[in-house]
């Protein structure tokens, strides 16, 4: 049984506390490895240690730390196969999806590559009489984060990327279930010239992550995970005077309208409510379709697509299409959901519950499931189910198709699929979601805007990369200064002030 480690000051270190987590093969059901669950002395110590490593690291010069970016991104690239399949091997996406996660990460840091530009302060030269203001962004010093298990390399490269190039230690705390990417990655980063410490990666669970709130050295949480855990720590690290900014769930809705191209719309919502077995916050887990018309049309495309899709290990190759869920508790969660959207009447087109592949019996796999006929009172409805379930919501207006998203809790993303600039743009004018996608099914916007979503799908007012992750990891410096000039008079010098 391989035992893994955290990495602290430019080493894989064993964990102290004797408490251990399993991680499993999601595609058989067995424990593969064991990782350590550091305690709060642990944190401390590694937190201690960033800061020190933190002080010489912050005074770098920013192009030299870009070029730290540069060479990191380039042995990203060289290692994608490598990144790729740890992703794979504990949290049973394909490996294309595995290839995608890494690379949606290393878009990010590409932007950091150039954070220079971004990190230069403003100034203005004469704002009174022989007086000068200027701005400067500085690193607030020790900066945490805290990923989930659904993105095991994009999102801790979404978070330590901005971090690092802005002068900041960060001490990263990935998901206990997806543990060993975020090692490889902080290997790399040391290869490529980060110095010891800097980066320290603690695997843990919620003392971890307390400790994490409650340290008095770091100034700055970073969060990606469900809506209730988000809250959580958005407030308990407010009241512990941090910024934080916390992503949470979603339920996203994709509105097809009567006008709309069925086949790209029924490939899309295949796509983005299937793809990495739908445990992506990004993913279509809702079909809008307005009109009847327009829902059947949906129905006779999206089951024949659904009946060809390969569920399987990614092991098995580039051709499967979505693997098993995460954990065996997921897979009981989904199926549970799935249950109660039968008992509450809706009506049942493609059932995964009994999904099985030989050989993998005891893997956490759930097959493909689409309901139609879904009202936003039931539970497959409102819950963010995190599995391989399309639920189809019939309306027969295109106001009420936009009020049923604009009434729901979440706000991450949204898409609608029509043929018709004028209702296109009032509805990317008008929706409350903070990423819109118009005939694009899964809109998380390029490395270089920013991404976030809004109402209970996060909470902070800054946005992850782009320009917002480098307002976020600094703090502004304003200074206003007035020079006194010398001028010789009768032979002797005086000083004369530029009032």
């Amino acid at each position: 049984m391989q035992e893994l480690t955290h990495f602290i000051n430019g080493e894989r270190v064993s964990g102290g506390s004797g408490r251990f987590a399993d991680v499993f093969n999601p595609a058989t059901g067995e424990v593969q490895a064991k990782v350590p669950l550091a305690t709060t002395e642990e944190v401390n110590e590694a937190v201690a240690k960033a800061a020190e490593a933190q002080v010489a690291w912050g005074a770098t010069n920013p192009q030299r730390r870009a070029r730290v970016m540069m060479a990191f991104g380039q042995l990203i690239n060289e290692n994608m196969d490598m990144l790729a399949e740890s992703v794979s091997r504990e949290h049973g996406k394909t490996l294309p999806d595995g290839r995608g996660d890494v690379q949606r990460g290393l878009e990010v840091i590409e932007v950091c590559m150039g954070a220079p530009t971004l990190l230069k302060g403003e100034f203005t030269t004469d704002g009174g009489p022989g007086i000068d203001l200027y701005s400067m962004r500085q690193p607030l010093g020790v900066v945490a984060g805290i990923t989930p298990f659904n993105f095991p390399a994009m999102i801790p490269l979404w978070k330590m990327g901005p971090a690092l190039s802005c002068g900041n230690a960060m001490v990263l705390k990935p998901s206990e279930r997806c543990p060993s990417t975020s090692i490889l990655l902080a290997e790399l980063l040391k290869e490529a010239g980060l110095p010891d410490g800097v980066l320290q990666v603690v695997n843990g669970d919620k003392e971890a992550v307390d400790a994490i709130l409650d340290n008095e050295t770091i100034q700055a949480v970073g969060f990606v995970g469900s809506t209730p855990i988000a809250q959580y720590i958005y407030g308990r690290a407010a009241s512990n005077g941090k910024r934080a900014q916390c992503f949470g769930g979603a339920k996203n809705h994709m509105i097809v309208m009567p006008d709309a191209d069925m086949d790209k719309a029924a490939d899309a919502l295949v796509g983005s409510s299937m793809g990495a077995a739908g445990e992506r916050c990004m993913a279509i887990s809702v079909a809008v379709p307005v009109g009847d018309k327009t829902a059947d049309a949906l129905v006779e495309r999206i089951v024949p697509r659904l009946e060809k899709l390969k569920v399987g290990p990614y092991t098995a190759g580039d051709d499967i299409d979505y693997g098993p869920l995460i954990t065996k508790a997921s897979q009981t969660r989904v199926k549970g959901l799935i249950d109660s959207g039968i008992e509450q009447g809706a009506t049942m087109l493609m059932d995964g519950r009994e999904f099985s592949l030989q050989g993998y019996e005891d893997g956490f796999f759930v097959g493909p499931t689409y309901f139609d006929n879904v009202t936003p009172d039931m539970d497959i409805y409102k819950e963010e189910i995190f599995g391989p379930v399309l639920s189809q919501v019939r309306t027969q207006s295109y106001e009420e198709a936009l009020k049923l998203t604009m009434d729901n809790e979440y706000g991450n993303g949204t898409s609608i699929f029509t043929a018709d600039g004028d209702t296109a743009r009032d509805f990317a004018n008008r929706v409350n979601v903070g990423m819109v996608g118009i005939n694009f099914p899964i809109p998380v916007p390029l490395s270089y805007h920013t991404f976030g979503g809004w109402k209970k799908s996060a909470f902070g007012d800054l946005n992850q990369y782009g320009p917002d992750a480098f307002r976020f990891y600094t703090k502004t410096k304003t200074v206003t200064e007035r020079w006194f000039s010398g001028i010789k008079e009768g032979g002797e010098f005086a000083f004369k002030a530029m009032d």
